[in-house]
């Protein structure tokens, strides 16, 4: 076996930056109030068509299993982040919508976040170099994580291969 493997060395860089980079940002998210998961799930909302997901594609998108998305909405509800809005055409569905305390804990948040990833992360590279790691990171982000735009484009359902590859990805999910 060869410990060297270019592969590992990949998955070990790729590991260690994310740990590095949750570490230097996760101090002015807790300063704001907000875990890792309630950010992503405030601003994956935010940057959603009419800043709400359904909560299936909510699930997909944060990697919980539907109890844990409903546990951290649930949260983010009592501390009046997020609401929750009935489905009209599809009573078993329901949509997490972002409210204005929800957008303004955020803008209060984002201008030193956006920092703190330009100071460590985006800043550190080339115009170039952005676009292709940009483009690298979708090519593979795709592939392990088919679901992670799921609902991102304001449809209600998600293509034939989507739904597959999402039921195959939750099938994979440890249950919470």
């Amino acid at each position: 076996m060869n410990f060297d493997d270019h592969r590992l060395t990949a998955v070990g860089l790729l590991t260690e930056v994310h740990g590095g980079l949750l570490a230097r940002l996760q101090p002015v998210l807790s300063g704001a109030g907000l875990s890792e998961i309630d950010f992503e799930t405030v601003i994956r909302l935010a940057r959603s068509p009419g800043q709400r997901l359904r909560m299936s594609d909510l699930a997909a998108q944060t990697e919980l299993s539907t109890s844990g998305v409903t546990r951290v909405v649930d949260r983010l509800e009592r501390e009046g982040l997020v609401t929750r809005q009935a489905c009209p055409s599809d009573r078993r569905a329901s949509y997490a919508v972002l409210t204005e305390a929800g957008r303004a804990r955020l803008e209060s948040v984002l201008p030193q976040h956006v920092q703190d990833i330009e100071d460590w992360f985006t800043g550190l590279l080339g115009a170039e170099e952005l676009e292709g790691f940009l483009a690298t990171l979708r090519k593979i982000r795709d592939v392990v994580r088919p679901c992670a735009t799921a609902g991102a484009n304001g449809a209600t359902e998600a293509t034939g291969a989507q739904a597959v590859a999402c039921a195959a990805e939750a099938a994979m999910r440890p249950r919470s």
